[in-house]
């Protein structure tokens, strides 16, 4: 009998430190460190949520995997990051789509007026576009998550009331909303939001399309007076996107957790968008901005000249082999739905 408490008594020793041996050798191993870079500057809400997406993965991996963050672009500047992602300068990287025109040619459809009113809706539109069709433009990398900044507007040094006070006007427009301020008669201008506050400043632009939030995240109120607010127009695209030797090289649980952790953020990130582009807005209106809404013939009168944009997205697209006009389609109905 003591022979067979004796064998129990080691069986349970054995199993007690076979139970702990796992914890114990992943507490001593080192952590898998990853590379995060931003554009947004540090003290951005958006970049203080990225920031916290890298708290998270800590957090739930149990330390398994550090974040380092590099916000500011301090790192990869805005039109690098897609590539720095691929090279591994960067694991993980935060950009927007327009900011390398071309590249992804799918993905423009959120570059024409698809009727996007919220960054909310424009974000859940982002990420069903992606579940449902899984455009091979992006297989390089793996997709941590999409979003969209809410509706931009027109934001000058003088006021824009109508059509013909917009012909001729330098505007800074990011990547693909080139082709809409040219259809209204503006002569757009290419650079990265890091750069837009010194062109303004300076004149070497006369106005911005963007959404409010960088009135405040990028202290835009400071040298614009004047928002023309339109019923159609766009919505920029960002994508978060990891570097896909380093994401299969993950354990499949750090994996799950991680993509957990994604579809949080994309409701985090969207429900933020809409709730800093109020902030941008009243921060605005404190700094002396004035905004104008166009009335229903002057809206007509953009939406007229903006409308072939789309014809000419889903010709593009035809002539590539892409299907853009079924992609058009889904996003329209999606936002229509939703």
């Amino acid at each position: 009998m003591k022979k067979i408490l004796g064998t129990i008594g080691i069986v349970i020793i054995c199993s007690l430190i076979a139970y702990f041996a796992v914890p114990l050798r992943q507490a001593d191993a080192k952590p898998i460190t990853l590379k995060y870079s931003n554009f947004f500057p540090p003290t951005n809400r958006i970049s203080i949520l990225c920031d916290q997406w890298c708290q998270e993965v800590e957090k739930r991996t149990n330390g398994r995997v550090k974040v380092n963050y590099f916000p500011g672009g301090a790192l990869t500047k805005p039109a690098q990051t897609y590539d720095g992602v691929k090279s591994r300068i960067a694991d993980i990287g935060l950009t927007f789509a327009g900011y390398t025109r071309g590249r992804f040619p799918l993905t423009e459809v959120f570059s024409v007026p698809l009727g996007i009113k919220t960054g909310y809706q424009g974000t859940k539109t982002a990420n069903a576009y992606y579940n449902h069709f899984k455009p091979k433009e992006l297989d390089e990398v793996k997709v941590i998550y999409l979003h969209t900044s809410p509706p931009h507007h027109l934001f000058t040094k003088k006021p824009v009331t109508k059509l013909e006070d917009l012909k001729g006007m330098k505007i800074r427009s990011g990547g693909d909303v080139a082709t809409l301020v040219k259809a209204l008669g503006g002569a757009p201008v290419s650079m990265p939001m890091s750069e837009a506050y010194d062109a303004l400043s300076k004149g070497v632009v006369d106005g911005i399309v963007a959404p409010f939030e960088p009135m405040k995240g990028f202290r835009l109120a400071e040298v614009v007076n004047y928002a023309t607010i339109m019923e159609e127009f766009y919505a920029g695209l960002a994508f978060v996107v990891m570097n896909k030797d380093k994401w299969n090289a993950l354990p499949a649980d750090i994996q799950a957790i991680i993509d957990q952790i994604n579809e949080e953020w994309i409701e985090k990130q969207g429900l933020l968008w809409d709730d800093y582009d109020k902030e941008g807005k009243n921060y605005f209106i404190e700094k002396g901005g004035k905004i104008f809404t166009l009335n229903k013939a002057e809206n007509a009168r953009f939406s007229e000249l903006l409308r072939p944009v789309a014809d000419a997205y889903i010709s593009r697209m035809k002539e590539k082999g892409l299907p853009g006009a079924e992609v058009y389609k889904f996003c329209v109905d999606y936002i229509k739905a939703h």
